[in-house]
């Protein structure tokens, strides 16, 4: 295996991250594509015979890899106990100084819930084209279908998309400033700010795998609803609960830790106005906390 075939894998490792993981939602099913992907790509870069563009070559494995993995995956949401929720890719520094690319690339969780209602094939063509820019054609090339099938694709993707989630981006310190506010009234039991502050259709959906007590085992619509659970949660909260501001997914959020341990990540989504909370994403699985460091 040559230095340069070596340098080449890491150098895209990143970017092949970036996109199974938006395709699978799992940072421990993302992790088995890029190795599947390494598997593949190490014979050949070792026998140099002539790869002419190791990205696409990458990318074509990682994605197919990724597609295989599906039914798989499929299977295991069919047993899974309650609403299942991305594995949150949580960063210490804000969003602004991880550099637009990166921002560009973070689907945010909001989105990420949305993409579970593609299929597998649609939601390849989406995250390839919506969120890194794929023409249709390169698209094509990797999938091996012709360039008018994956325009349909794409199409059909993009239409279910956006009639379930408008196209816009929140400012990022109206976010945190909400995000801080919601957690105070949240954790405060504060029934009347969350009233104010919660959509009236908003939604809650807290994904702990079966694995917490108490826990909500379907999503939770409507502010009056949303609100009073929140305040009855409040009460059961451990006291030596800490909360630290993070970016998860690419979006100013919060993460809990209680006992020095990871307790929770939480992310909101604003209203198109920025005025109003209407979804609400709580990670409670610790097998999706596993990574987050204190």
């Amino acid at each position: 295996m040559s230095e340069a075939a070596t340098e080449a894998f890491v150098g895209y490792r990143e970017l092949l991250f970036s996109i199974v993981y938006n395709m699978l939602g799992s940072v421990a099913d993302t992790e088995d594509v890029l190795q599947e992907t390494w598997l593949a790509w190490a014979p050949r870069a070792g026998i140099g015979d002539g790869i002419a563009n190791p990205r696409a070559y990458l990318v074509r494995v990682a994605v197919n890899a990724a597609l295989a993995r599906q039914a798989a995956i499929s299977r295991r949401r069919e047993t899974y106990v309650g609403p299942w929720l991305p594995e949150p890719l949580v960063r210490e520094e804000p969003e602004d100084a991880a550099g637009p690319a990166l921002r560009a690339e973070s689907v945010s969780m909001a989105l990420l819930v949305v993409l579970e209602t593609l299929t597998p094939l649609e939601r390849a063509v989406f995250v390839l084209h919506e969120v890194f820019g794929y023409a249709h054609t390169e698209i094509a090339d990797i999938l091996e279908r012709s360039p008018a099938a994956v325009r349909q694709v794409a199409h059909r993707a993009r239409e279910h998309v956006h009639a379930r989630r408008p196209r816009y981006q929140a400012d990022p310190r109206v976010q945190r400033q909400v995000t801080e506010r919601f957690l105070a009234a949240a954790l405060g039991g504060d029934l009347d700010a969350l009233m104010e502050m919660l959509a009236p259709d908003v939604t809650l959906w807290t994904d702990s795998g079966g694995k917490s007590r108490g826990a909500v085992l379907r999503p939770v619509h409507g502010r009056d609803k949303v609100a009073r659970l929140l305040v009855g949660v409040s009460t059961r909260t451990p006291e030596d609960l800490d909360v630290r501001y993070r970016t998860v997914n690419g979006d100013p959020s919060a993460v809990l830790f209680a006992h020095d341990a990871p307790f929770a990540a939480m992310v909101i989504d604003l209203t198109e106005e920025g005025d109003q909370v209407a979804g609400v994403y709580v990670v409670r699985n610790p097998d999706k906390l596993s990574r987050v460091a204190e």
